[in-house]
């Protein structure tokens, strides 16, 4: 990556604008929106799923293939797509993974009208894994944005900001999909959904750029507040060498595996709610579909005040047991709620013990990845791109599982064990130091 110049080589900004108003922040704002449309476009299908079944002959096992199929994509891509990041950078980066996604999304809704049968479902699947592959360079491409753009202490903040925007996403998608759907149909829902991914995807391509030092709209005093790079411009094509120590470090691999455990439990509850509430709670599916809103709208709300308090707790008690507090907390408090949830006699009451746990999960998601950034430095892309391989891989493994299960009406096992994998996922905290490689 490159360094940033001297506040009197930067290019010539406007007037300085209030904090909230900064370029820095308005850059935020653009992967805001770019984590947003991808949740909108991931969890319309699970809603959309209970018209496309009985219209296309597609059982629930069915369904959870698809989703299969997009997780296996995004779990393959994470870490090529955060090297590939680092070599194209993040302007030019965001703006192909968005139109390949865009289109891949738009296949779902118009296969049917030229597909049946074996061949519809074999196209399905393709889309959703190009989807998957398109998607998955997201987050680790964010990161290495936000390491570029924003001072260490800020890192969980503008994380759990980000993650917050996946919860209101995901809030908004099981209402709007399900209305859309009683007032039109799913595949109508589905396509009008995503057609603002292209507004999106535009205005990005205009105002993004890779580096601070590369805007023209910032000021001298905003550069100077965020930390020098030391790496010449030069060596941003990331080295196998680089990544090979990457994927062998301890911290990285302890805290891949403790987000593999956290994403059983982040899957249970973001793919599954609605068919779970309306299956086995026996919501209408108006009814199912704002109640399906109520976790990932706590999510959302855990996740930017996670990502806030673990900002607080580095400055208070320094980089290692600020990170580690919210998720040592967090995680085995989620596995309570999950359980209280499954055997709860009110559905209502379930409703309000799945969305408490979803916030509780979601405050990890801050320390998580701004962990592995103080791990990896300069290679905050490649490394969260292997982060959230192992978080996807925690999918794959859930849903499949989840799919067979929730097809037996057997619901109480899966969350069983989303509640031991959650408690893991806290205890491995323990064994993490993001600032041990520094040290040495």
């Amino acid at each position: 990556m490159t360094a940033h110049p001297t506040p009197a080589a930067a290019a010539p900004a406007a007037r300085a604008a209030a904090p909230w108003l900064r370029v820095r922040w308005r850059i935020f704002l653009f992967l805001f929106g770019f984590g947003a449309m991808a949740y909108v476009q991931q969890r319309s299908l699970t809603v959309a799923a209970y018209q496309m079944m009985p219209q296309l002959g597609l059982s629930q096992m069915q369904i959870g293939w698809l989703q299969s199929a997009f997780l296996i994509g995004y779990a393959a891509m994470q870490f090529p797509g955060g090297v590939l990041g680092q070599r194209l950078g993040a302007r030019a980066a965001f703006v192909l993974i968005s139109l390949v996604a865009f289109a891949a999304t738009l296949v779902t809704p118009l296969a049917p009208l030229l597909l049946g049968g074996t061949m519809l479902f074999a196209v399905l699947l393709a889309a959703q894994l190009l989807c998957g592959c398109a998607q998955a360079p997201i987050f680790p491409l964010s990161a290495g944005v936000f390491e570029e753009w924003f001072p260490p202490l800020q890192w969980p903040l503008v994380q759990g900001l980000q993650s917050m925007g996946l919860g209101l996403a995901a809030a908004a998608t099981p209402p709007l999909v399900a209305w859309l759907m009683i007032r039109f149909d799913w595949q109508r829902a589905l396509l009008w959904s995503t057609l603002p991914a292209l507004l999106l995807i535009g205005g990005w391509a205009r105002y993004g750029r890779n580096t601070p030092a590369e805007h023209p709209a910032i000021s001298a005093a905003e550069l100077a507040e965020l930390p020098a790079r030391t790496r010449p411009a030069d060596t941003g094509a990331i080295s196998w060498r680089r990544i090979w120590a990457l994927v062998r470090n301890r911290d990285v691999l302890t805290l891949t595996v403790s987000y593999l455990c956290m994403n059983y439990a982040f899957y249970l509850l973001a793919n599954w709610c609605f068919l779970y509430l309306v299956q086995e709670r026996h919501f209408t599916v108006l009814e199912g579909g704002w109640l399906a809103g109520a976790p990932p709208l706590a999510a959302a709300l855990g996740a930017g005040a996670g990502g806030r308090l673990a900002s607080a707790c580095t400055v208070r008690f320094g980089i290692t047991r600020g990170l580690r507090l919210v998720p040592l907390v967090a995680l085995p408090l989620a596995a309570m709620l999950l359980l209280a949830a499954v055997n709860a006699s009110n559905p209502y009451f379930a409703v309000a013990a799945l969305s408490l746990c979803f916030g509780c999960i979601e405050t990890t998601e801050g320390p998580y990845w701004a962990a592995v950034m103080h791990v990896a430095g300069e290679e905050s892309m490649a490394a969260c791109g292997f982060l959230n391989t192992g978080g996807n891989v925690g999918g794959l493994i859930a849903t499949p599982i989840i799919a067979w299960l929730s097809g037996q009406h057997a619901w109480t096992p899966v969350f069983i064990v989303g509640a031991a994998m959650a408690c893991a996922a806290g205890l491995a905290w323990l064994w993490v130091d993001p600032v041990r490689a520094a040290a040495r």
